[in-house]
């Protein structure tokens, strides 16, 4: 009877983990809850609130939903605020907020990702394994380095408290309890060090990484095995000597004057802002002169990876004056290196690097610049232009109208020029993802050759519109597809965020809007400078809908107290206080020197020292032809902002009082006098 009425069957319980929120003490909370709730049924129903039993239930059940609020909101703001400078961990947190940030796990066994990267970079090696020996450049004369400077116990201390909060498991010990007996294993770190800088040893175990597999963008596929990078996992002991050893090579570097100076990455005062806007600078200038620019994006195959050991050496040798010690240091930095991947479940056999600069290292990133810094030399010696950020190189140049044909074949040269040089350094160039974009004013589209562009042995079809390092550049330069797309991320953004908004206190709702909505809106934001009216009202959108966001106000409401009390500036503030940001960086030698050398003081115009501007420190604005293009350069936006601004706020000498005072005019000078500074 039993059967027939209840039959048996087979139930599958998954058990759902607790929210990283819910501790013991929300545990307890509820299981009390849950026992008194019991003890009311037993008496009478629910619903009778003159019952003792039943006000006892509810009394604690409020003060159970009050516990879960309070440890909610607290884990995470305390979440958010740790994550806000790392946008990707915040989208993972945000992510988890949600309920999606579980990603589902990859079929892809360890094994079958540590092949198809040997084989790519096997693959690289073999598409240049007839190519010519390498050409060093050789190093300035006097320009050597032979021994490493000793390190000293308070310098080992500075460098593990400004570590980040963050390890990998190849770490003995967690990074926190590393930096709270910073003072106690100082001592003996150092005499480590010292023995590795004097012997020029690196010691195996800091040699040896794991490799997680990253993601190249979050809408690839996860089963296929090309979406995916590799990044070493290294000790926090090998970069604290990799940190110390960077130290003393780049100042050895800058003082000889030997790092290039139109490569933009892991450099001080350099960043994918100054590079973009020094490319658009030199396009803008060219098409107000009346020209046309032909920019070509090139690409590099495993560019990392593919490094050869014996031709970094060389280099490091003949092109930069490492001799002795310091050479040896390095031999043995990349000479026995070992990885094994590693992903959610299964890892592979550990097995020996025989290429490569491990992607994840400190110094790894400063000696691919240092490999491919010829590269550079070889593209101006075309008469063309390079700009590089990392392994990404651009390639441009200006010409007449009736010129552009003489300008494809020096360009169809110098790729071919620079596909050779880099197959004798064992890199690759990958033709088929390398683009063209032909830029012009609106009036001179027309003149825009339409022909294919050949790179190496492809024919590449110019495109209108080009990724250049997270900008949207489009063939009239007027960035309005830039905008289209800032603006489409945030608003996407917020929708996300308004899904939440309930579940998180304010100070953490401004956060995340903060990282992952205002920092859209504000990056390389200087390349706007001069843009119509409507694009910025469309950013300004953006900045309104966050606002109202942030108080629950209705889109009724007027924005102007909202924005008030956040204190935030508007749209054309906001580009005016990175232009006067940057020229302030220019003018006291914190910024690249190819953005510093085109700004210039009155001071420094012989015509202008008698004028009452010679004793102002205002800038020269250079003479241009076109509001539309001209003015939107970098040398003469800047210059006028900066003109604009009053005396007291150009003298300050400190970057903190000097962003301070400019903010404080800027507000002021939009919401009034009486706004709260």
């Amino acid at each position: 009877m039993l059967d027939r009425q209840v039959p048996a069957r087979t139930v599958t319980c998954r058990r759902r983990p607790s929210d990283g929120w819910f501790d013991d003490e929300c545990r307890h909370a509820k299981r009390r809850v849950r026992r008194l709730e019991r003890a009311a049924r037993h008496v009478g129903p629910l619903s009778d609130r003159q019952s003792p039993a039943v006000q006892i239930w509810r009394t604690e059940r409020r003060q159970y939903f009050a516990l879960v609020r309070r440890k909610r909101a607290n884990f995470w703001t305390a979440r958010i605020d740790a994550d806000q400078r790392q946008p990707q961990r915040l989208w993972q947190s945000f992510d988890q907020l949600l309920g999606r940030g579980r990603v589902p796990p990859t079929d892809i066994g360890a094994s079958v990702l540590h092949e198809f990267f040997d084989a790519k970079v096997a693959g690289v090696r073999s598409a240049t394994a007839g190519a010519d020996p390498a050409f060093f450049t050789a190093a300035p004369l006097g320009c050597e380095l032979r021994l490493f400077a000793p390190i000293t116990p308070a310098e080992v201390v500075e460098l593990i408290l400004s570590l980040p909060d963050k390890q990998s498991l190849s770490d003995p010990l967690p990074t926190s309890l590393l930096k709270t007996n910073a003072e106690v294993l100082a001592p003996f770190l150092t005499h480590l060090f010292n023995w590795s800088l004097a012997h020029g040893i690196v010691p195996s175990s800091m040699k040896a990484a794991y490799i997680t597999p990253t993601l190249k963008k979050a809408d690839m596929d996860l089963a296929d095995v090309k979406s995916y990078r590799p990044i070493s996992n290294l000790s926090v002991i090998s970069k604290l000597l990799e940190r110390l050893i960077a130290k003393q090579l780049v100042s050895y570097l800058k003082d000889n004057n030997l790092l290039p100076d139109l490569q933009s990455a892991y450099k001080p005062h350099h960043s994918t802002e100054t590079a973009v806007l020094k490319v658009m600078t030199d396009i803008l200038l060219a098409l107000d002169s009346g020209n046309l620019v032909m920019l070509t994006l090139l690409d590099l195959s495993a560019a990392f990876d593919s490094v050869d050991h014996h031709t970094l050496l060389c280099r490091l040798r003949k092109s930069y004056g490492l001799r002795g010690v310091c050479l040896d240091w390095f031999n043995s930095y990349l000479s026995g290196r070992t990885q094994y991947v590693r992903s959610t479940s299964t890892s592979s056999e550990p097995s020996e690097v025989q290429y490569g600069v491990p992607q994840g290292s400190v110094l790894g990133p400063i000696l691919f610049l240092l490999y491919t810094a010829d590269l550079l030399q070889l593209v101006g010696s075309h008469h063309l232009t390079p700009h590089a950020y990392a392994d990404d190189l651009q390639i441009y140049s200006e010409c007449k109208p009736a010129d552009v044909i003489c300008l494809q074949d020096s360009m169809s040269a110098c790729v071919d020029d620079v596909a050779c040089w880099m197959a004798a350094n064992r890199l690759q160039l990958n033709h088929a993802k390398s683009e063209v974009l032909w830029c012009s004013s609106t009036r001179r589209q027309h003149q825009i050759p339409s022909r294919a562009v050949r790179i190496g042995s492809t024919a590449v079809q110019p495109v209108s519109t080009v990724r250049d390092l997270g900008i949207m550049l489009d063939a009239e330069v007027t960035m309005s597809m830039h905008v289209s797309a800032v603006v489409r991320a945030s608003f996407a953004a917020l929708r996300r965020i308004r899904s939440v908004r309930r579940s998180i206190p304010r100070r953490a709702l401004l956060t995340l809007i903060q990282s992952l909505v205002v920092s859209k809106v504000d990056y390389c934001n200087s390349v706007l400078a001069g843009v119509s009216d409507t694009l910025l009202r469309r950013l300004q959108s953006v900045l309104n809908a966050a606002a109202r966001l942030v108080f629950s106000a209705r889109k009724s409401e007027h924005i102007t107290p909202l924005l008030c009390e956040l204190h935030w500036l508007r749209v054309p503030e906001r580009i005016k206080f990175r232009l006067c940001v940057l020229a302030f960086r220019c003018l006291h030698g914190t910024a690249p020197r190819y953005l510093a050398e085109t700004l210039h003081l009155t001071t420094s115009r012989s015509s202008c020292s008698r004028l009452r501007s010679a004793v102002t420190s205002t800038l020269i604005v250079p003479t241009t032809r076109r509001r539309t293009l001209g003015d939107r350069a970098f040398p003469v936006a800047a210059a006028r902002a900066w003109n604009s601004l009053p005396s007291f706020v150009r003298d300050q000498q400190s970057l903190a009082a000097f962003r301070h005072q400019l903010k404080t005019v800027l507000f002021r000078t939009y919401f009034g006098e009486d706004a709260n500074a």
